[in-house]
């Protein structure tokens, strides 16, 4: 019998043997990843038959399956269910920020490229889709997707099934110019009023609120923190037995997905743990929460639901919303108190105590996105400039 060779990519040529009982061996040489040549066979009883056992056994060698389940030709959907997998593998990540990465690549990047494999996605594609998205969405959307393209394309390399991230090489974002707006102190009166009133004319049906949505703003106030940050806030994180009362943010409230709504024991990240002290209006309402939980052990929350179950964020801003839009108010979120401490410390005392007091490591972020930029320039200029007004002539000139 003659011996055929067949090129079959990158696994050399293959050459058929026959063997007993009148089967076909096909072998090859095979190239591990420790750069050896090693011989491989598998018989069948047609040189055709052979050689579709024999492409079978290599695709089952460790060697080839290489760094797992990734190559130039998997699809993208299945590198999302890899990636995914490997955050889970890490655990590094808090579970609010792991179930955001996996419902950005779901709802904005899969649809996008669900249908391509690996070696398919170039920096084109990936440039085009995130301008695309940056103008027909968002810029925060645009952000969101690159950073967790990034990411699996990042692992997809690690894992040898791409040679670069296709990321890397895209335009910069630019982000739109935006300004931090804070309240003024007419603005938060005339919000503390809304929330009394809701509800709470005669005749309204259903029963009265009961009063946490006023407190809780009161503390967003007197603390900076976030709302989460509030709501995880405990009868052994206060203390009013001091003066100025403080308080302890040391964590917050989240709601992974499929998973019911706890205190996560740290805030948005460890290194804003802080204690703050607050001002009378504030110490006056943890004072009222702390009558209000004061059977409960010391870890209870200040603030539940009418099962003693913990606040959502997510509820609070839709009550906050509705008591706004039947006001007239605009642009109220939980964030606007959170600007409104940065602004008013910083004009006090500078950025380097706002920052503090928010919880930040730098006054950079919190001068970028919390303290809205002052128009006016200090009025001492008018004396120092008062030297260049026109000289008087003498009497006798």
């Amino acid at each position: 019998m003659g011996r055929p060779r067949t090129p079959i990519g990158t696994f050399g040529d293959i050459t058929y043997v026959k063997v007993a009982g009148g089967r076909v061996q096909a072998r090859t040489r095979y190239r591990d990843d420790d750069g050896r040549l090693r011989r491989v066979s598998a018989t069948g009883a047609s040189n055709k038959e052979a050689e579709r056992n024999l492409k079978q056994v290599l695709a089952q060698r460790p060697s080839h399956v290489a760094t797992g389940e990734l190559t130039g030709d998997t699809s993208f959907a299945n590198l999302v269910e890899v990636w995914l997998d490997d955050l889970d593998l890490e655990g590094k990540l808090a579970p609010s920020t792991r179930a955001l990465y996996e419902r950005n690549m779901r709802l904005l990047v899969v649809p996008a490229f669900e249908h391509y494999v690996l070696r398919e996605i170039t920096v084109r594609k990936v440039d085009q889709f995130i301008k695309t998205l940056a103008t027909t969405k968002s810029y925060s959307m645009a952000k969101q997707a690159r950073t967790v393209l990034s990411l699996a394309f990042g692992l997809a390399v690690r894992y040898d099934a791409i040679a670069k991230n296709p990321v890397r090489d895209t335009t910069r974002l630019k982000k739109p110019p935006s300004l931090a707006m804070a309240l003024t102190a007419k603005q938060v009166d005339a919000i503390r009023e809304a929330v009394r009133g809701w509800r709470r004319a005669p005749g309204t049906p259903g029963p009265p609120p009961d009063g946490q949505l006023e407190q809780i703003i009161e503390v967003m106030l007197g603390t900076s923190a976030r709302i989460g940050e509030v709501l995880a806030i405990r009868r052994c994180d206060v203390d009013v037995t001091v003066s100025p009362a403080t308080v302890r943010i040391c964590g917050t409230i989240v709601s992974p997905s499929g998973k019911p709504t706890h205190r996560q024991p740290h805030p948005k990240t460890t290194k804003s743990t802080r204690t703050v002290a607050v001002p009378s209006f504030t110490a006056e309402v943890l004072r009222q929460r702390l009558v209000a939980v004061a059977k409960d052990e010391p870890e209870h929350l200040l603030f539940v639901t009418r099962n003693g179950t913990p606040l959502t964020t997510n509820n609070v801003r839709r009550r906050l919303r509705s008591v706004m839009a039947e006001a007239g108010i605009e642009g109220v979120t939980p964030h606007s108190f959170r600007r409104t401490v940065a602004t008013f410390i910083d004009r006090a005392s500078g950025p380097d105590l706002a920052a503090e007091m928010l919880g930040h490591t730098s006054s950079k972020i919190t001068k970028e996105h919390y303290i809205e930029p002052d128009e006016k320039v200090n009025p001492v200029t008018a004396e120092i400039l008062e030297s260049l007004g026109p000289r008087r002539r003498s009497d006798d000139a």
